[in-house]
Formats: structure tokens, C-alpha cells, sequence
């Protein structure tokens, strides 16, 4: 409207006056992953390679790990409040109590990942991490598993999908009674919780 200052936007002008160019955007920062969705960017920057410990919360870890096998990451992590509240905030206690009609619930939810052999697994996990307490707990023996630092990566392509730190941790997962873990989802879960750092040398959220 003539005489209310405001910007034409074909004009680009006001009252006639040459507005200049914006700034160029910013360019996006570099990440290993991630990039282009906030819940991943988000991820990759306050989680992925941060230590975790505590029972509950590496079982957490070990559960979605489980869940991911076969799929994208962002699939689970999508879904990751749902599968909180499906499995009682993974509470090894609370589910190492569930029962056949607890397989049903979780099998008729559309917000987890239906698949009964991995609901079976998580839920049979839960039961072995109870177990596990009376040696020391899942905690103490997935950190007893943690590799001496190595060399930054430089590109994906230095990243391993295992090790034979990975490997020694599934044989004894698998041997407390553990099940879904292999030693590809060992080193996932690993990388997930800090035992190794695999950002890249050039990435900002490398500790």
C-alpha cells in the first residue's frame, strides 16, 4: 500500500530505495550423519558416542539396537518414545514380568516395530539382565568390553561394522543369555554409548 513503508516484493524496494541483497545462508554444519533431520541432527550431536551407563539405560540401547537390525536407524529413532512407553520405559524389571498377553499388546501396536521374534528377545533380554546383577550387572560387563582408543576416522569407509572387541562382547551377552546380539549389533551398540568414538576427525560433535 502506497505511503505505509512497506517492502514491495516485486520492487524489493522501499519508497523507491535499492534494498540490498540478503546474506548468503549459512552453510549447514558438517556431520557424520544425520544432517537435514532435526530428530537425527539432534542424535548425532547430544548422543551418538556420549558414554552411557546404568543398567536400564544400556539395555535401552541393546533393545533398539535389536530393533534396528535389517532397518535404518532413523526408523527406530522415529518410534523411540513409543517403544518407551510399550516396554515400561525399559525397565528390565518391570519387563522381564511380561507375559504372553504383554506379546500381544506389543504385537498390535502400530507405534513399535511388530516383529515377535525381536519382542520376544527384548523381552527375554530383560529377564537376563535381572540375572545379571548378581555378577556385577549389564553395565559393568559391556564397559569391561571397551576397546583402547584408536585413530580418528577420516571417511565412512574407516568405520568398521565390528570388531574383535564387538565379537567378545556378543559371545558374552550371548552367553549371560542375551539374544539379537550379534557382533554387528554389539559394535552398534558400542558406538551408540561411547565405548568407541567413530565421528570422524573432522566432525565438531567428536569428543
Amino acid at each position: 500500500m502506497e505511503g505505509t513503508g512497506t517492502v514491495s516484493p516485486a520492487a524489493g524496494s522501499i519508497r523507491g530505495v535499492t534494498l540490498p541483497d540478503p546474506p548468503p545462508a549459512e552453510p549447514a554444519p558438517f556431520r557424520c550423519f544425520g544432517t537435514g533431520d532435526p530428530l537425527y541432527e539432534a542424535y548425532h550431536d547430544t548422543e551418538w558416542g556420549r558414554p552411557v551407563h546404568g543398567d536400564r539405560e544400556l539395555y535401552e540401547r541393546l533393545s533398539l539396537e535389536a530393533f534396528q537390525s535389517g532397518l535404518s536407524w532413523i526408523t527406530v529413532l522415529r518410534r523411540r518414545e513409543t517403544f518407551r512407553t510399550a516396554f515400561a520405559g525399559f525397565d528390565p524389571e518391570a519387563v522381564a514380568g511380561f507375559d504372553d498377553e504383554d506379546v500381544a499388546r506389543l504385537m498390535a501396536d502400530p507405534g513399535i516395530i511388530r516383529n515377535r521374534l525381536k519382542v520376544e528377545a527384548v523381552i527375554a533380554n530383560a529377564r537376563a539382565v535381572v540375572a545379571l546383577r548378581a555378577s556385577g550387572g549389564l553395565s559393568e560387563l559391556v564397559w569391561s568390553h571397551a576397546p583402547a582408543p584408536r585413530p580418528a576416522p577420516l571417511t565412512p569407509d574407516d568405520v568398521p561394522g565390528s570388531t574383535p572387541e564387538s565379537a567378545a562382547l556378543a559371545k558374552a551377552l550371548k552367553a549371560a543369555g542375551l539374544r539379537f546380539v550379534g557382533p554387528t549389533t554389539a559394535y552398534a551398540t558400542m558406538q551408540a554409548c561411547g565405548l568407541v568414538d567413530d565421528h570422524l576427525a573432522h566432525c565438531p560433535a567428536r569428543r
